[in-house]
C-alpha cells in the first residue's frame, strides 16, 4: 500500500517534469521565431552608430568635467 502512495507521487513529479521540459522547449522555439523576425543592422550602420555613442558620451562626460571645475573655481572664490 505504502508503495502505491510513492508510484502516484513518482507520477505526479515525472508530469510535472515533462511540463517543466516542455515549456523550456518552448521558450526556445519560440524565442527562435522571434530572433528571425529581428532586423540586424549592416556592418556599416553598427560601426556608424557606434561611432555617434561614444563621441556623444565623450562630449557629455566633457561637458560635465568642465561645469564641475568651473563650479569648483566658483565656490573657491566665495567660500
Amino acid at each position: 500500500m505504502v508503495r502505491q502512495e510513492g508510484s502516484k507521487k513518482d507520477t505526479k513529479q515525472a508530469k510535472g517534469e515533462a511540463k517543466a521540459k516542455a515549456k523550456a522547449n518552448n521558450f526556445v522555439v519560440e524565442t527562435k521565431e522571434e530572433l528571425a523576425k529581428v532586423v540586424w543592422p549592416s556592418r556599416q550602420q553598427l560601426l556608424s552608430e557606434s561611432a555617434a555613442v561614444i563621441l556623444m558620451v565623450s562630449l557629455v562626460a566633457t561637458v560635465i568635467y568642465l561645469v564641475d571645475n568651473l563650479f569648483s573655481w566658483g565656490s573657491g572664490k566665495v567660500f
